[in-house]
């Protein structure tokens, strides 16, 4: 389906491109690199949307979706090479985490303790980059670990003085996922390259 998906659109857009404008072989690559990815974020989104749908989860999920996304921009992190591995590992986290913090109480000495972990792995392996597309400019590469840093930072305040509320769960839950997605951890289960910016 994947495959159709690609064709498609990359034979429609070769039609429609100014025959004085070809394309080259590189903006090839990253225009299929870009539909690949916007493909597969579309189809996972559907189907953990449905999943969250039948737990009654849909409001804590949009929550937690948001939030992810905003500290996920600037720290990158771990992007899996197979469908079926993002779907799941995707769907665990994003569904999983969550659901945990909001079912289970968990106090406050924990949630410090797990906050203090994640902004120090965010100094240490903040912004986390992939071997399709390594960050190997070393000023954004600051400016991003700075920004998603920094963000942590805020996500942990906002952990402590709204503990006890939801938003404190979701906001904790949100800021793990990326945690884990930055760390080697997951790179080194599925066996994906690590800090690609060294190896270009």
């Amino acid at each position: 389906m994947k495959e159709v998906f690609l064709n498609h659109t990359m034979n429609f857009i070769a039609r429609n491109t100014n025959d004085q404008k070809e394309l080259s072989e590189e903006e090839k690559e990253k225009l299929e690199y870009g539909l690949e990815g916007l493909y597969m974020t579309i189809t996972k989104l559907v189907i953990i949307f449905l999943i969250a749908l039948l737990l009654g989860f849909i409001r804590e999920f949009l929550i937690t979706l948001i939030f992810f996304n905003i500290i996920r921009f600037p720290g990158f992190g771990f992007h899996a090479s197979k469908s079926i591995v993002c779907l799941t590992s995707s769907t665990l986290l994003i569904l999983g985490l969550p659901y945990i913090f909001i079912t289970f109480e968990i106090n406050l000495t924990i949630k410090v303790i797990l906050c203090v972990i994640s902004i120090i792995t965010f100094i240490i392996c903040a912004p986390a980059d992939t071997w399709k597309r390594p960050l190997t400019n070393k000023k954004k590469r600051l400016i991003r670990k700075v920004c998603a840093t920094g963000l942590a930072i805020i996500y942990s305040i906002l952990i402590i003085v709204f503990n006890g509320y939801e938003i404190s769960d979701l906001l904790m839950a949100s800021l793990l996922i990326e945690t884990i997605l930055i760390s080697p951890i997951m790179y080194l289960i599925f066996k994906e390259p690590y800090r690609n910016y060294r190896k270009v």
